[in-house]
């Protein structure tokens, strides 16, 4: 058995295909295939049931692919241990950022990274909540900035801010000229939401679960929409389509002050619906000092209208 091998069937598992595994290993179909049937042979166990156009793990296989990534782990550690030697910062750090914060905090962030830690250059992906979970399981990234609440996966967690939500609407709307919103009035609008997937989305369904029901006969609601990301729902607001709610750090800067701008933006009236955002890590990661060098890079950011968490 050999960490080449380990890396292979973690591949297929990653992949479920051959092809794809093999791709992202850098070696042909066959030297790959040859590989995992030897280990197969070796442990006297199948590891893949392969058929039609997908490759699925067995049960067992399941069990023999979460040791074989513990078994990565801690043979790249090694590798760490004798860097951080050397420069406990060194190295890229592997990040990622769900859809709905990327676009806000990565500016500022990798800008603060390159002149805290230029020695830590960031490899960033910006994803699902869903996606990113399973890419740090399967040590395809190192951490992630993420919404809470999502499935408890036994990772380290540091809060970093509470963001409070407030209301998109188009600035003829008769809203606009409002201080403040609650959400029960938001139930008579035209409500525009990100697609399925976006976490942020059901953030949204927990201010008004109303507009969970798409109907356009549904009692108090006229119609709901969906767009595939913030700044599309945004122009749609602009255009007079309907109402959003979006994050804080979504606004753009000097938008309370431009009479031009054709979306207002509104807080929320008390309770405000707040979202916590966090950064969280496999335990099993041994580059702490990267973990806190990224946390101080983030908590250096402007994050104008969140509160910080900084215990």
């Amino acid at each position: 058995m050999t960490l080449t091998e380990l890396r292979y069937i973690v591949a297929v598992a990653r992949e479920r295909h051959f092809g794809r595994a093999a791709e992202a290993c850098f070696v042909s179909q066959p030297t790959l295939s040859v590989a995992i049937k030897k280990l197969e042979e070796e442990l006297e166990v199948k590891i893949f049931e392969r058929g039609g156009s997908e490759v699925s793990v067995t049960p067992l296989g399941e069990d023999i692919v979460r040791q074989a990534q513990v078994t990565l782990e801690s043979a790249a550690s090694i590798k760490e241990i004798a860097r951080r030697g050397k420069d406990p910062l060194a190295g890229p750090l592997r990040l990622g950022v769900i859809h709905t914060i990327g676009p806000y905090l990565l500016p500022d962030l990798v800008r603060n990274t390159i002149a805290q830690v230029p020695q830590m250059p960031l490899m960033l992906q910006e994803n699902f909540t869903v996606r990113l979970l399973e890419m740090l399981r399967t040590g395809e990234l190192d951490c992630t900035v993420l919404a809470e609440p999502f499935p408890d996966t036994g990772l380290a967690i540091a809060p970093l801010y509470d963001e409070p939500f407030m209301v998109a609407v188009p600035r003829d709307h008769p809203l606009a000229t409002r201080e403040r919103i609650s959400s029960a009035e938001l139930k008579q609008e035209t409500m525009l939401l990100l697609g399925t997937g976006h976490c942020f989305r059901d953030h949204v369904l927990e201010v008004c679960p109303e507009f969970a029901r798409f109907a356009s006969d549904a009692e108090g609601i006229r119609k709901s929409f969906e767009g595939s990301s913030l700044e599309t729902i945004r122009h749609m607001v602009a255009s007079g389509m309907g109402l959003t709610v979006v994050p804080q750090l979504s606004i753009p800067p000097g938008a309370g002050t431009d009479r031009d701008a054709l979306v207002r933006y509104l807080p929320f009236a008390d309770p405000v619906p707040t979202r916590r955002v966090v950064l969280a890590w496999r335990r099993s990661f041994t580059r702490y000092e990267a973990i806190a060098a990224l946390r101080n890079a983030i908590m250096s950011c402007p994050l104008e209208g969140v509160r910080r968490i900084t215990d």
